[in-house]
């Protein structure tokens, strides 16, 4: 036992070292920086390789595991329940750091426009969420790496599953061999981690200039950046552990150092679906959050539980606002409380998709989309913080919920 603790925590900081190590290369050497992206691009494919392998299998073994519909039912509510209640909280305290702060005000003379890749999803809608549950083609899914539509799918197979008895065993059985593979292979991706990581992280401060063009991005938003980030952490170190605490009857330091290779596999992949097969290794095996909730909370966190993108949205909305000089009220200010919950519930868990989802909510108020322009300068390095904070809230709901399952 001893053993293989050392090894979690000497994989920890090869990782935190590997991260050091590319932040001194991207600062001061950026140019030999940007020729280690492969190294990133390799390891961040291997994630993306089992991420649906791992959503599918979790998922019919933890429904499988459940027994029954009632017990599916009890888990999803109080899952859908939490995730709402956070985002929801998270949008609030956003809203309450953005009005205290004014990071807008005096920042008039910036402008931006809305960039082409964006024109397309200015349709976007609920709609388009609610249709995407059900796909026609799993494998197109699959491929384009839609996640709702394979979580909703491997729900209904789990459950025909259960629903045939004996017979359904033979599957069960092979659902929770299979799951236990590809959690093998997932422990074997996390041996490249270090490398990986370091990649990712030099790779993108090199592109960007180095250590001084990230430091000037960062002032020429600054107070902007500072809100979001004040915003998150907020969140992400009083209110969320503070639930953790009372709710899941955890230690947050504890739990937290067992979160760490996920949040710093968050920060550097700025992906909480790609980081999915890390969360759920470090929920199981290191926090000992049951496999039946794990299995169905995270895969369906990663998809629906947004608290930082939903927080981000907030923030950068009322910036916006403040920038071209418009005021928007008590009324105008709910429905953005509203809007940002339910588009974070859309927003895809990759980079940058709290930008497709922004769009909604500057619909939702009258605000032009074109406000969008002003903030792609530093979202890169904003979203790698509110993705990390996805990752946690989502390990905080499984503990959450877990207990209140009577499992831990």
């Amino acid at each position: 036992m001893a053993n293989g603790s050392s090894k979690k925590n000497n994989t920890l900081w090869f990782i935190l070292l590997g991260a050091l190590l590319a932040t001194v290369l991207g600062t001061f050497w950026p140019e030999a920086a940007v020729k280690t992206g492969f190294l990133g691009d390799l390891f961040l494919n291997a994630l993306k390789m089992m991420v649906l392998p791992l959503i599918a299998s979790s998922i019919i073994v933890g429904v499988t595991n459940l027994g029954d519909m009632k017990s599916l039912g009890s888990l999803g509510f109080k899952a859908i329940l939490y995730y709402t209640l956070t985002t929801g909280i998270a949008v609030i305290l956003g809203l309450v750091v953005v009005n205290l702060m004014q990071p807008g005000v005096g920042a008039e003379g910036l402008t931006g426009e809305l960039p082409e890749h964006f024109e397309k999803t200015k349709s976007f809608s609920f709609m388009d969420t609610l249709l995407g549950m059900i796909h026609p083609n799993l494998i197109q899914a699959a491929a384009e790496f839609k996640i709702l539509p394979i979580i909703v799918a491997s729900i209904v197979f789990g459950i025909a599953i259960v629903s045939l008895k004996e017979r359904g065993k033979v599957i069960s059985d092979f659902m929770v061999a299979f799951n236990e593979v590809v959690m093998k292979i997932v422990l074997w991706i996390m041996v490249a981690a270090p490398v990986g990581i370091f990649g990712l992280i030099a790779y993108r401060l090199g592109i960007t200039g180095g250590g001084g063009a990230v430091v000037d991005l960062i002032l020429q938003l600054g107070k902007y950046s500072a809100c979001v980030v004040t915003g998150l952490l907020v969140h992400g170190v009083i209110v969320l552990p503070f639930l953790l605490f009372f709710l899941g009857r955890r230690n947050p330091f504890t739990y937290f150092f067992h979160l760490a290779k996920a949040l710093v596999t968050a920060c550097a992949t700025a992906s909480s679906s790609a980081t999915l097969p890390v969360t759920m290794e470090c929920v199981e095996r290191e926090a000992k959050v049951t496999n039946r909730t794990a299995s169905v909370v995270l895969p369906l966190g990663a998809t629906v539980n947004m608290d930082g993108t939903a927080l981000y949205e907030a923030v950068a909305a009322l910036f916006i606002a403040q920038t071209y000089g418009i005021s928007l009220g008590f009324g105008e200010q709910i429905t953005v409380v509203l809007t940002a919950t339910l588009a974070s519930i859309g927003a895809a868990g990759i980079p940058e998709a709290g930008l497709v989802t922004m769009i909604l909510v500057l619909q939702s108020v009258g605000l032009p989309l074109e406000g969008i322009g002003m903030i792609l300068a530093v979202d890169w390095i904003l979203d790698r913080f509110r993705t990390t904070v996805n990752v946690w809230g989502d390990a905080v709901g499984s503990a959450i919920i877990d207990h209140s399952e009577g499992r831990s």
